[in-house]
């Protein structure tokens, strides 16, 4: 299912800053091409992630409702120049491609711990999913 969101996008000395007034969300980009570009990863990441946490999820405001001037005033900013633009995804179809695609590793472990992981029926993905998040969440 598409979701479309109106987006803030400021011109500013070394690119620009996007904002999404219905999400409290920002990211930005060197260009336009790429600002749209993270305007529609952001956008992905947080519908999905609000989603999968069972969170409200904001209507988006039509795009004439969107006052430059007062979301400009609100971040202390004086951009260079400014619009309003729709970014529309499609959060399932960028979730499975960008967040829930899995990836095979070829990893090599000894013999005799092959093994004994085998005769006790361990699953080997998921024992390296568990440690390697473990790592991860303990940075």
């Amino acid at each position: 299912m598409l979701s479309v969101y109106p987006a803030c996008f400021f011109k500013e000395e070394n690119g620009y800053s996007v904002i999404f007034p219905d999400l409290d969300l920002a990211t930005c980009g060197e260009t336009t091409e790429e600002a749209m570009s993270m305007a529609v990863d952001c956008l992905a990441g947080r519908l999905h992630w609000l989603k999968q946490d069972g969170a409200n999820i904001p209507e988006p405001s039509p795009i004439d409702s969107i006052n430059l001037a007062k979301v400009s005033k609100e971040l202390e900013i004086e951009p260079e120049e400014a619009f309003v633009n729709m970014v529309p995804v499609d959060v399932e179809a960028y979730a499975k491609e960008h967040f829930d695609k899995s990836v095979r590793k070829t990893l090599t472990i000894p013999a005799w711990l092959n093994n004994a992981a085998l005769e006790m029926d361990i699953n080997f993905s998921q024992v390296l999913q568990e440690a390697l998040l473990a790592k991860v969440q303990a940075r």
